[in-house]
């Protein structure tokens, strides 16, 4: 089950997120995670896929429970696959 706490270690394809804060004003956008790569976030934005970059945004996921969780971007720029097994010292 996903949690405010263990978030970073599960998939994020599926789960709602907000784009708050990024260099580039036209990517600040909510929508569905569709993909996601190592350096990329892919959203569907209403029949329009958006490709966001990791670095330097910050995105507000909310989890199946209604929770909203905030994570710098920064920090998820690593493959999904390695994020999963890493482990974090406080986030």
């Amino acid at each position: 089950m996903i949690t405010v706490n263990n978030l970073v270690h599960h998939e994020f394809i599926g789960l709602s997120v907000s784009v708050t804060s990024v260099s580039n004003k036209s990517l600040r956008l909510k929508g569905t995670v569709i993909d996601e790569t190592k350096n990329n976030i892919k959203i569907q934005v209403d029949d329009v896929e958006k490709i966001i970059p990791k670095k330097g945004s910050i995105f507000i996921f909310e989890l199946p429970t209604g929770e909203k969780v905030e994570i710098n971007g920064n920090i998820l720029s690593i493959r999904p696959e390695d994020r999963i097994k890493k482990r974090f010292k406080k986030i």
